[in-house]
């Protein structure tokens, strides 16, 4: 009887462990204005039809990038502070954005130690229709990237990143973010590239949230 009761903890414990829920991102309100601009992107992704499917997280997931330090590939940003990236704004109004140069440029996000991580959100400026370009993003527990690095998203076919050819699809910004699964890659640092934009040649970033637990 005893080893039933025993068993039967061991089963709950575990089952709690591995419990988990939809991804609980809260969106800014819509922000889109002004007159929309043609975009011409040859592997942009169809349009949407019914809601869209989040990614899974363990149910004590939380947003691990919230205030923390990120840098920068750019020596200065062209507007905007760099910490704007993980203060948890995500308003598409002007002004709560930070623009690095243009070019390829990258943001780097430091977690502080190493992570389980289940999915990545961000938001570029998205108060304009618009599709940034030769967005990658990369997780590693090396702060320079030169080793144990994973690709989670790379949407440049053109390869201008060096990372070779990217398979995902450019996307349409909005208040929606683009939400990518990590599906439990490990790492500490998690950096975000882009080489401009359909409108302009900046790269901006109005949040990014990196959705995971601490390794322990």
């Amino acid at each position: 009887m005893r080893l039933i009761v025993f068993l039967s903890l061991v089963s709950i414990l575990v089952n709690a462990a591995d419990a988990v829920q939809p991804l609980p991102l809260e969106l800014p309100k819509p922000a889109v204005a002004g007159t929309p601009k043609p975009i011409k992107v040859s592997n942009l992704e169809p349009v949407r039809v019914g809601p869209r499917v989040l990614p899974t997280v363990p149910v004590g997931a939380k947003n691990l990038a919230l205030g923390k330090a990120v840098t920068t590939s750019a020596r200065d940003t062209a507007s905007g502070d760099i910490s704007y990236v993980t203060d948890g704004d995500k308003a598409g109004d002007e002004g709560f954005e930070v623009e690095l140069p243009r070019g390829i440029q990258w943001a780097q996000i430091d977690l502080g130690a190493s992570a389980t991580i289940d999915a990545v959100a961000i938001w570029h400026f998205h108060r304009e229709r618009r599709v940034y370009l030769a967005v990658a993003v990369q997780v590693s527990d090396d702060a320079t990237f030169k080793s144990g690095v994973t690709t989670i998203f790379n949407n440049d076919d053109g390869d201008k990143l060096g990372f070779g050819k990217g398979t995902d699809l450019c996307y349409i910004e909005s208040h929606e973010g683009k939400v990518i699964a990590a599906k439990g890659v490990k790492g500490r640092y998690v950096r975000l590239y882009s080489n401009g934009n359909s409108s302009t040649p900046s790269n901006d970033y109005v949040e990014v949230e990196v959705w995971g637990v601490p390794v322990k």
